[in-house]
């Protein structure tokens, strides 16, 4: 995520940083992307607003928090793009708001770019390790 923060395009937040996705509705995702065009979101003490990614890492305990519950709020809200990782399996399932519904668009082992924000590309690869 490098690739937006040095060159100034916008934000990577890591948990825990809150996020007022609606009154009442604050989340804690992993990873959070905020572009420039969207910055205005971006308070002192949360992020009030909706962000353009929202990643979230898979926990072994819960993975139904991530695949249904958080998903269903973050397409309620249309959040434009959504990832979770499974670290286990070493994937990344790609999701894009179409019609204010999640659709699946790849699920990811080597590398992956975000559709919604142009000259990204993440090697997962040397992440995995």
């Amino acid at each position: 995520m490098t690739q937006i923060e040095m060159k100034g395009r916008g934000f990577v937040f890591n948990a825990p940083t809150d996020v007022e996705l609606a009154v009442h509705d604050i989340v804690q995702p992993d990873l959070i992307v905020v572009m420039s065009n969207r910055k205005s979101i971006i308070g002192s003490k949360k992020l009030k607003g909706i962000p353009n990614l929202l990643i979230e890492i898979l926990s072994e305990s819960n993975p139904d928090h991530d695949k249904v519950l958080k998903m269903e709020a973050y397409e309620r809200v249309d959040v434009p793009e959504y990832w979770i990782v499974d670290p286990e399996e070493r994937t990344v399932h790609q999701f894009l708001l179409v019609s204010q519904k999640y659709i699946l668009k790849g699920v990811h082992s080597n590398k992956v770019s975000p559709l919604t924000i142009s000259d990204v590309v993440i090697d997962l690869e040397g992440i995995w390790g």
